[in-house]
């Protein structure tokens, strides 16, 4: 059974896990809202001056990450809220919502690009001034490596489902304005349908994200269990403990910074129930070290109940 020491060290431990993860969810995207509204006003000076359909397509898609950060701003922050009398599991699933509505706005966005980069290809692009378009993107490059920095750093401190969705998004950035930068070089050489060509290109790259985030999300929303690995983890750490004969019905899921943990321990036939209790505290006390702030349920089962049980289930 956990001593007073053990139980105020992991209190203290959920409780850093929990203020660790707040700053750097908040961090991200606060920086993430900061760089979006930035990118669009340079974006649209630029595409007013070249008429680029390929800068169109960059400034199209820096207002819906404008909109979906702004989105995942507030969402984060209701998922960082406590459990309450009507939300018992907490608020976490807010983060997949966040995520899901990211890879609409991205989806819905790169259709219109493309119908727009078609047309434009149609009708034959002129480019009046190339030079803008290409320091904007430049200066669009510099702005995304700074955010996606603070978000490698927030993903590796909290692993945010909503945080890693927007990183992935502003990673495709990156390639987004290079190939800006292409097209509009090679417009300024006489190929003006580069253009619109690279425009639909990025269209069809930022397709392939929102489809990448949005099953992330969706399977998040579904309650799929956690990784194969991490499940392998949580077997080995629980049959590790002294008096743990073996263990079944594990289940996992994972809303926003909380997994969720449930499993069976089996054990001798004969022991009494307060060492029962102390062995099943051990278990749990071992998987918080391992993931803190997760919801652990540890049931525990003579092993002739396992045995019945398992038997029965096989017929």
């Amino acid at each position: 059974m956990l001593s007073c020491a053990e139980a105020v060290i992991t209190v203290k431990s959920e409780a850093n896990f929990r203020t660790n993860y707040s700053f750097w969810v908040k961090l991200a995207s606060t920086a993430s809202v900061i760089v979006a509204f930035s990118l669009i006003a340079m974006k649209l000076v630029a595409w007013l001056h070249t008429e680029s359909a390929s800068m169109l397509a960059s400034m199209t898609d820096s207002i819906l990450d404008s909109g979906a950060s702004v989105f995942s701003f507030f969402a984060i922050r209701y998922a960082l809220q406590p459990a309450d009398e009507e939300h018992r599991f907490g608020h976490g699933k807010a983060e997949s919502l966040a995520a899901l509505a990211q890879s609409a706005f991205i989806a819905g966005s790169s259709m219109l690009l493309i119908f727009h980069s078609i047309e434009q290809l149609i009708e034959g692009p002129t480019l009046p001034n190339v030079g803008m378009g290409i320091w904007v993107s430049v200066i669009a490059i510099a702005l995304t490596l700074v955010l996606i920095t603070i978000q490698r750093i927030a993903i590796k401190q909290t692993d945010s489902q909503a945080i890693r969705a927007d990183h992935l998004h502003y990673q495709s950035d990156i390639l987004l304005n290079l190939a800006v930068i292409i097209a509009l070089f090679l417009s300024a050489y006489g190929f003006l349908w580069a253009d619109s060509v690279f425009a639909i290109g990025i269209a069809f790259y930022l397709i392939m994200g929102a489809i990448k985030i949005g099953l992330a999300a969706f399977n998040s929303l579904m309650d799929r269990e956690l990784p194969e690995i991490l499940q392998n983890e949580i077997v080995t750490i629980a049959q590790q403990i002294e008096g743990v004969n073996g263990l079944h019905g594990l289940r996992t899921r994972e809303a926003g910074p909380t997994r969720f943990i449930q499993l069976h321990i089996e054990l001798d036939d004969s022991l009494s129930l307060l060492k029962a209790h102390a062995i099943s505290d051990d278990v749990e006390a071992a998987l918080m070290e391992r993931f803190p702030n997760a919801d652990i349920i540890v049931h525990m089962d003579p092993e002739i109940v396992a045995k019945v049980e398992g038997s029965l289930s096989t017929r």
